[in-house]
């Protein structure tokens, strides 16, 4: 206890590692050595291995399959079937989205890649010989790759499995107001059209998914290991599908090399690898390979859009309406909140200040693997955002205003918040003006319009493209928000050691966002104690507390705010044990960082190293020995981060490449916990932008085989192809927030690729361009520029040039 009559100088937050340190990521400790315990470092006595064998087909039906040659390999234990699933009721799973995925085929395969058939074997390549040696006799079908070929009248029916189906439509959905879009288009001077496709692409994370599934038969319990973001989710998910009761399921999603939400899903491969482990009565491990990976998991995007926008001739929007058409592939299987059939995709235009909007939108099967994951962006946020900015920049070049400007004059304004978007959410805070005004001037916008309109008389094509956005974070407050039925709610538990060393556990999982550096930061920031003192465990559903997983940038707006809370619970226990050893009512305490002093006498205090100790050796009469608590945080309403960014390219007209000149990225995140962690985040996010607009290219040919199934087709940027990122940040604190953060992890993916188009757009405005899809690959680029015409990437591709 502080004795001295001299006040103790303050703590300097920084120094301890609070908010605003940029402090080096702890888990880099291991990982830069190797010593990170990922799936494939999982090896437990006795281990088997298991292989699937895919369907190398699009659509067909399933004659039969003859696994004796496999059974007659040394080593190979155990074949299992869509027949044998189906014995024990696990043929079939629900999905996220209230419909059901085959985990195994039996009646038909329904894309191409889908699990047909599973070995379990001494070895993965005794597994992988067992598989070649299966024969399965396929009936092939017409397949369908695209929606156009899913609502044709002689199409075939894809989920004939359903008894209620009779077509291939999955979903329809409304939303908005009708009746005064329809009033404000008939009113409006200018209508301006587009029609885009936002491709589909995927997540690629470095590690492909995979499990190690070990059943006790002796307790009855079942151990999993699982490259899963939401552990907790599983769990409930497996005890529905395996009917074993919750407690006795334990799942440990370790260190996960990447997710961006391909690892939200629960796959096919989960499933049986534990039904193996079931039937063997020992462990069995399933390493997904890199093509397993990227033609049949967790794709994102595939979205097609007829947009249109009514204004006035000043510029002002009167209102918006969008279709989407979407591209769900054989299964609905999104993961997203339950009552949102395109996920959130009436976030597009919440940035600027319209009156009306509708949008109507229908979901599609198609003979492709299941589409719809949340690819590093909060439920379809991403295409919303995109759409909204494509949209936005040819509404500038119809109205005949310049970009930043038309824009300036419709985006939300300081004084407007809290504000209700045409669709129905409500933003509370930004400063959009500013962010826009800061891109401007580091771009150097008014010189490069200048340089610009010489460079033409030239023969040279420069671009300056825009891209805003303000993504909906956190989803979700209890009101609107669940997933099966399950609130989006996220926790946080906190444990203060008599040392005054603390232990941090929570409901979400990281997968490279730096949980285990900027947690503890929060706490420093509410306790006092430094950020080095504090450890954090999560992953684990026998220890931490229950939560909804880290997807939809939901780390920080939730899991974050139920650490704050769950500290602020502990500090103010703390506050009546400072009391009781300062020997005053709880009334005459203060608190400043780390230490709690008499009011009248401030040299008077205690430490919270010193109330952590006495909750353990001298707590008040009554009071419960320890220093801990648990929150479960239901935000009050979602955080809006706020992003302007700023492209410019040049094309070369003989070849159509282009080359990004400079980008500049303004993010207002509010209130900043790590700066460092924060740059990395978009950093990366604007890496994989650059990837979905330059090279990234999966589609498919007109039998429905995947293109683009390695990494020789699908590219991921090296730091030879990656430009260089200008990063600038205004901060606006959210204000329901705990700390006022809003989060970015997603937001540099979300707002990045309409930047990169719209520049490439701008530059061949001469042309009379106004849409090329992404990838815009040199030839589009290219034949954009000959045929002076927008050029689709649209399925089926032709494969014979």
């Amino acid at each position: 206890m502080t004795t001295t009559q001299d006040r103790p100088a303050p703590l300097d937050e920084i120094k301890i590692g609070g908010l605003g340190s940029s402090r080096r990521r702890v888990e880099d400790n291991r990982f830069i050595r190797g010593r990170g315990n990922y799936i494939d470092d999982v090896v437990l006595p006795g281990m088997l291995h298991m292989e699937i064998l895919r369907s190398p087909i699009a659509h067909g039906r399933i004659k039969s399959i003859d696994v004796s040659k496999a059974y007659a390999i040394p080593g190979v234990r155990l074949v299992i079937t869509g027949e044998m699933m189906a014995t024990r009721n696990l043929a079939w799973m629900p999905t996220l989205s209230y419909d059901t995925q085959a985990v195994l085929a039996t009646d038909k395969v329904r894309f191409q890649g889908q699990e047909v058939a599973a070995v379990i074997a001494d070895d993965p390549y005794i597994a992988k010989d067992g598989c070649e040696a299966i024969v399965v006799d396929y009936e092939q079908l017409p397949p369908i790759v695209n929606p156009t070929q899913a609502q044709a009248a002689d199409a075939p029916l894809i989920r004939d499995d359903k008894e209620s189906q009779a077509d291939n439509v999955c979903f329809t959905w409304q939303v908005g107001d009708k009746e005064n879009t329809e009033k404000a288009f008939a009113q409006a001077d200018v209508v301006s059209k587009i029609d885009l496709h936002y491709p589909r692409t995927h997540p690629s994370p470095l590690e492909c998914c995979g499990s190690v599934a070990d059943f006790d038969r002796a307790t009855g319990k079942l151990t999993v290991y699982m490259t899963s973001q939401a552990p907790h989710i599983v769990r409930a998910a497996v005890a529905l599908i395996a009917e074993l009761p919750e407690h006795m399921i334990r799942i440990i999603s370790p260190d996960l090399g990447g997710g961006f939400g391909n690892k939200v899903p629960v796959y096919p491969g989960y499933v049986v690898s534990i039904l193996a482990s079931i039937l063997t009565e020992r462990p069995v491990k399933w390493i997904e390979d890199r093509t397993g990976n990227l033609i049949s998991t967790g794709f994102g995007r595939d979205v097609y859009l007829h947009g249109e926008v009514a204004m006035r001739n000043d510029g002002k929007i009167l209102a918006v309406k969008m279709n989407t058409v979407s591209d769900h592939g054989a299964f609905y299987a999104d993961a997203q909140p339950s009552k949102f059939k395109i996920g959130l995709m009436h976030s597009a235009f919440a940035a600027y200040d319209i009156p009306y909007a509708y949008l109507d939108s229908i979901g599609y099967y198609t003979n492709k693997a299941p589409g719809g994951v949340a690819y590093r962006c909060s439920f379809r946020v991403t295409e919303a955002m995109f759409f909204q900015e494509r949209m936005i920049h040819a509404a500038a070049d119809d109205v005949g205003i310049d970009q930043a400007e038309f824009r300036r004059i419709n985006l939300v304004k300081d004084d407007d918040f809290p504000h209700r978007t045409p669709y129905g959410f409500l933003t509370d805070s930004g400063q959009y003006e500013k962010c826009l005004r800061v891109g401007m001037e580091a771009i150097g916008y008014d010189q490069f319009r200048r340089d610009q309109e010489e460079a033409r008389k030239r023969g040279r094509l420069l671009g300056l493209g825009i891209s805003t956005m303000t993504e909906p974070l956190g989803a979700g407050n209890s009101r609107e928000y669940d997933i099966l039925g399950i609130k989006m709610f996220d926790s946080a538990e906190l444990r203060v050691h008599m040392t005054g060393k603390a232990i941090l556990r929570t409901g979400a999982k990281t997968q490279g966002q730096g949980h285990e550096t900027t947690w503890p930061q929060i706490v420093a920031h509410e306790l006092g104690i430094p950020a080095e003192d504090i450890v954090v465990e999560e992953g684990d559903t026998d220890t931490a507390p229950f939560g909804m997983g880290t997807y939809a940038s939901r780390s920080t707006p939730v899991a974050g705010a139920a650490v704050a809370m769950a500290a602020r619970k502990v500090r103010a226990k703390a506050r009546k044990i400072a009391a009781h050893l300062l020997e005053v009512s709880e009334e005459d305490v203060e608190w400043e960082l780390g230490r709690f002093h008499v009011r009248s006498a401030p040299e008077r205090g205690v430490t919270i190293q010193e109330c952590a100790m006495a909750a353990y050796a001298n707590m008040p009469d009554g009071m419960e020995p320890g220093l801990e608590a648990t929150s479960y945080y239901d935000p009050p309403n979602l955080t809006w981060p706020f992003a302007a960014y700023f492209c410019t390219v040049e094309i070369d007209p003989a070849t159509g490449v282009w080359d990004v000149l400079r980008f500049v990225a303004v993010d207002d995140c509010g209130v900043r916990i790590n700066p460092l962690v924060i740059e990395g985040q978009i950093m990366g996010g604007l890496t994989e932008a650059y990837a979905m607009a330059n090279m990234q290219f999966i589609t498919f040919d007109v039998d429905g085989n995947c293109i683009g199934s390695n990494f020789m087709d699908f590219l991921l940027p090296t730091a030879w192809e990656t430009p260089g990122w200008e990063l600038h940040e205004v901060v606006t604190p959210c204000p329901h927030h705990p700390i006022g953060a809003k989060g970015v992890g997603e937001c540099a993916t979300v707002a990045g690729p309409a930047a990169f188009v719209n520049a490439v757009v701008d530059a061949l405005k001469p042309y009379g361009v106004r849409n090329i899809d992404m990838p815009m690959l040199p030839d589009r680029v290219y034949e954009a520029i000959t045929t002076r015409s927008d050029v689709s990437g649209a399925p089926p591709v032709r494969t014979d040039r």
